[in-house]
């Protein structure tokens, strides 16, 4: 699943942030710990990768990380405000200086009419910022959606190290 364009992503997100000191942890629904996985592929990430939160369940989502169970139940997991709350989490928990969070529905069930399978919302937060979610559709099946989303949100990282 860890093509060689997501590992050379994650390969330039370490060499960015080892450049800058800095450290990231992960909040992952739909990818299910793959940007976790593809970041620690990388010879060095243990100065970078603080840890990772594989929170798959609403519940998960409010017990880790401490998003509003009301949020989930109005605005439902894949959304942008549960997107940037997971980030928003991630640095409440975590002594690092970047989140990134996924939540969306990679198929091939779970889909409602206004939320299609593809639906990703890719989150990334620098300490002191407010996070910046981008709103996907990604076409295929389940494992096109999930490289997508993990490409998706490598690219915002390395945006936010530049």
């Amino acid at each position: 699943m860890l093509d060689s364009d997501i590992l050379d992503l994650a390969e330039e997100v370490i060499v960015r942030c080892t450049a800058r000191s800095a450290t990231l942890a992960t909040a992952e629904s739909c990818t299910g710990g793959l940007i976790g996985a593809a970041l620690t592929s990388i010879a060095g990430s243990s100065a970078v990768v603080d840890r990772g939160f594989i929170t798959y369940s609403n519940e998960a989502k409010s017990e880790l990380l401490d998003v509003a169970a009301d949020l989930i139940a109005i605005k439902g997991a894949v959304s942008s405000e549960v997107a940037a709350a997971m980030c928003r989490g991630v640095l409440a928990k975590c002594p690092v200086d970047f989140a990134v969070s996924v939540t969306g529905i990679a198929g091939p069930g779970g889909a409602t009419p206004d939320k299609p399978v593809g639906l990703v919302f890719v989150a990334v937060q620098r300490r002191g910022r407010d996070p910046i979610v981008t709103h996907n559709v990604f076409p295929g099946n389940r494992a096109a959606v999930r490289t997508a989303s993990v490409a998706t949100a490598l690219n915002l990282l390395l945006k936010e190290l530049n």
